[in-house]
């Protein structure tokens, strides 16, 4: 299967993305009631909870990456992520192809 990748938006309303260095796991959760996004997901790191979201407009998605409607169908709540770059506008990781049941 091919590497499938997403950015993350939105930091700056949380903690920013300072910390974020590759190799760090993040866990993406499904927000099909956010009253902004149906097909939002959250994205989550053990000991902050949320710092951000799956970007879902063409202006947020960074290169290859998919949007948060293309992934919101196909993840469970729970599958992770890896960080491979952070960059000024988003941080763009790939799905955790050694997490079980990554995909539906």
């Amino acid at each position: 299967m091919n590497d499938i990748y997403f950015t993350i938006t939105g930091t700056n309303f949380r903690y920013g993305q300072d910390f974020f260095e590759p190799g760090q796991q993040v866990k993406l959760i499904r927000d099909p009631d956010n009253e902004h996004d149906k097909e939002a997901i959250k994205v989550e790191m053990p000991g902050l909870g949320q710092v951000g979201w799956v970007a879902n407009s063409v202006n947020t998605v960074l290169g290859e990456s998919h949007s948060a409607g293309w992934l919101c169908d196909k993840i469970f709540d729970g599958t992770t992520g890896i960080v491979l770059y952070v960059l000024p506008q988003g941080v763009v990781c790939k799905l955790d192809v050694t997490t079980n049941d990554y995909l539906r």
